[in-house]
């Protein structure tokens, strides 16, 4: 018997395509993923990990296709969990090397010593929470790996973050297509077309948060003592 449901196809990438309402030319990103599809989940922690380092190309591209495929299999569904965050946060400490030995020296170089002294500052105050941010969220992973290692981050919440917020958002995408099938993989991939969009609206909203709560401390610290 035929059967008809997409979200059964044994290939990934047509099924990607399809939904994306791409036409049947594909692209390098396709074809990339289609040459990673034949190694299963030894091609996913190859993806994942280096895409936390430098290269462009998402790992739920072909982390997505693969949970569809292993709906019902839940060992296998957690395994895939399981490598592709794990992979990922592997890739960041990498790029954290990165930029711990290469981004440091490259600002000296270019007489920015100046700008590792703030750099170091924000990391020290807002790294863990921005490691997290940008592994659960679309903002660039590997970029906050690079500026922790520049930072010089303490390794520990550097890992612990990422393994987080990693953990959450492919863990997340398992549990929303196994709820929710088509819905969710519709939204999930809408997401992943707009990433770069989302990532600079909620750095934005990010940014107005933060200015809105100095506004706010220096208002409060510049309101007369109403006891006097």
């Amino acid at each position: 018997m035929r059967d008809d449901n997409p979200l059964h196809e044994g290939t990934a990438h047509p099924y990607l395509l399809e939904r994306a309402g791409a036409p049947p030319t594909m692209s390098w990103k396709e074809t990339v993923l289609e040459a990673f599809d034949v190694f299963g989940p030894a091609s996913l922690f190859v993806l994942s990990f280096t895409e936390a380092i430098v290269q462009p190309i998402p790992p739920d591209l072909l982390y997505i296709p693969m949970l569809v495929n292993a709906m019902g299999d839940t060992p296998l569904v957690v395994w895939l969990w399981l490598v592709v965050t794990v992979a990922s946060v592997l890739g960041s400490l990498v790029g954290y090397w990165i930029g711990q030995h290469w981004g440091t020296s490259l600002m000296k170089r270019f007489g920015q010593e100046k700008h590792l002294t703030k750099l170091e500052h924000l990391t020290e105050t807002y790294g863990t929470l921005g490691i997290f941010i940008a592994a659960f969220s679309p903002i660039p992973y590997k970029v906050l790996g690079w500026m922790a290692g520049m930072g010089h981050m303490a390794k520990r919440p550097f890992l612990v973050a990422g393994f987080v917020g990693r953990s959450l958002r492919f863990g997340l995408e398992a549990l929303l297509i196994g709820l929710y099938g088509d819905r969710a993989l519709n939204a999930i991939m809408w997401v992943l077309d707009n990433e770069i969009l989302l990532a600079v609206l909620m750095l934005v909203s990010l940014a107005a948060a933060w200015l809105a709560w100095r506004w706010w401390t220096r208002l409060g610290a510049q309101a007369p003592d109403a006891s006097a």
